[in-house]
């Protein structure tokens, strides 16, 4: 892959998704700017997966701010909603506003597990898709990343941001929101992400 440079625009206007992003990218030792500060607009989700959406915001960014520019796009995929919400995660969140709120979003994606029935389970994954593309000349290259878990009600635990007050990884008894950043950060879908990304580093 080619030379990123000192300075990375994040292509997000989530203040936990740019902390997250930031504190994997702090070894690297690479600053970061978000698109918020840089007065970037959000572009439109259009793709139909997350490295689409993760492509198109990398390249926005990219383009506006001249900069190397790197996106995430991720969500929840639940077993017993065929994948839903997955790319649209974060709509579920919207009221007839636009305001997101998390808890409303956790609500709906429980109460349609639940009435899918007891044998559709409560399995779930998160994805992540990471895209970094660089300005001028339209390169791109994209990372994706999964953690499997279950969900569980009520949430539980205020770190973290979005479902996952809701998400117990494989083999874990705490929620991503009850666990320490340094530990969920060692075993998330865009850890594994990351992993990919900074493999391709070299």
């Amino acid at each position: 892959m080619r030379e990123i440079g000192p300075k990375l625009v994040i292509a997000t206007h989530n203040a936990g998704k740019l902390r997250e992003i930031g504190d994997l990218l702090k070894p690297l030792g690479i600053e970061c700017v978000g698109a918020e500060e840089l007065d970037l607009p959000e572009p439109e989700e259009i793709g139909v997966s997350f490295a689409d959406n993760a492509d198109l915001k990398a390249r926005a960014a990219a383009d506006l701010s001249g900069l190397p520019a790197l996106a995430d796009d991720s969500g929840l995929c639940v077993d017993a909603l065929h994948g839903k919400p997955g790319i649209v995660s974060a709509r579920w969140a919207e009221d007839e506003h636009g305001e997101r709120g998390w808890l409303r979003a956790m609500e709906r994606v429980w109460r349609k597990t639940e009435a899918a029935g007891p044998e559709a389970g409560h399995d779930a994954h998160f994805a992540c898709a990471l895209a970094i593309a660089w300005p001028n000349d339209g390169q791109a290259e994209t990372f994706e990343g999964r953690v499997d878990g279950t969900l569980v009600w009520p949430p539980r635990g205020d770190r973290g941001f979005g479902y996952d007050p809701m998400f117990v990884p494989v083999g874990g008894d705490l929620t991503f929101g009850e666990m320490e950043p340094a530990a969920k950060h060692k075993i998330s879908h865009r850890a594994a992400a990351f992993a990919k990304f900074v493999a391709a580093l070299g």
